[in-house]
């Protein structure tokens, strides 16, 4: 997990990462021998606060079996949604990218491309949990994953027993310096929701489309079908003026369910399935 300097320049640095755990699709490493029991009250949420951009892990592009991935100039605005994972007792007290310490039991996450570090409100799309944490490492380099959360932050989420769950994030506040330049904000395909105050459970479905005809829908959908993808429908949202014909695919039950479901998609030259929950 930890970023391995290799080279450095002064307007490019490529380097390795050593990912001890990088074949896996689900849980990174174990959690402690006594399971929950270790943690006898679980850590409050990271507090945003400015922080100097870090000496270490901001590239600006580095580079991990064979990829090659440019980090941001600023994490403002930055909204996400895919599939999180986490890492604990094996990498506890090894070094992160930012050179800190690692501690499974402290609120911190590893992403590929924010800025070092960086502040993310996590949303466990299951169950509407969320959690904020401190972006200070770089990962996870496993294919369809888009944050590595530490221990605690995980079991706050609820999601250590399965090993990964499909999530928001959403940079709030600022770790960087001021005067940093934007990012384009991911835009969600319909309404933003209100933060989320209890945790319920939701239903979770992939979005493929929104279409101002009806006819556009149709012929999406119908490739769809036609790819073996039985579960799409479309949906008419009135609460867009003009209304949008969305095209979903659902429900989704689980992240095996998702990642097969992004394989298909993108065989049939569909990328960039947006998650909807309910």
């Amino acid at each position: 997990m930890t970023l391995r300097r290799v080279a450095r320049h002064k307007c490019l640095l490529i380097v390795g990462i050593l990912l001890a755990s990088c074949g896996s699709n689900d849980v990174r490493d174990s959690a402690p021998e006594s399971g929950s029991a270790s943690i006898p009250n679980l850590p409050g949420d990271a507090i945003p606060r400015p922080e100097p951009r870090s000496r270490y892990g901001n590239g600006p592009v580095y580079e991990v079996l064979g990829k090659r991935y440019v980090v941001m100039n600023s994490g403002s605005g930055f909204k996400q949604r895919g599939v999180a994972s986490w890492y604990g007792k094996k990498f506890h007290n090894k070094m992160t990218s930012m050179q800190e310490p690692y501690d499974m039991y402290a609120m911190t996450a590893a992403h590929k491309t924010l800025p070092l570090p960086s502040y993310v409100r996590v949303r466990n799309l299951s169950n509407n949990k969320s959690v904020v944490v401190r972006v200070n490492d770089r990962g996870p380099f496993v294919d369809n994953r888009i944050i590595d959360l530490s221990y605690s932050a995980a079991l706050k989420l609820d999601m250590v027993r399965d090993g990964t769950s499909l999530v928001e994030i959403e940079v709030v506040g600022s770790g960087e310096p001021s005067g940093d330049r934007p990012v384009r904000r991911s835009a969600a395909p319909g309404k933003s929701s209100p933060q989320p105050t209890t945790s319920r459970t939701q239903t979770i479905y992939v979005q493929v489309g929104a279409f101002g005809s009806r006819e556009n829908a149709n012929r999406r959908l119908g490739a769809l079908k036609s790819g073996g993808i039985g579960t799409a429908f479309v949906i008419k949202d009135t609460s867009s003026d003009p209304a949008l014909y969305r095209v979903r695919i659902g429900p989704i039950k689980d992240v095996v369910q998702y990642d097969i479901l992004v394989e298909e998609l993108e065989n049939l030259g569909i990328s960039d399935p947006y998650l909807i929950n309910e």
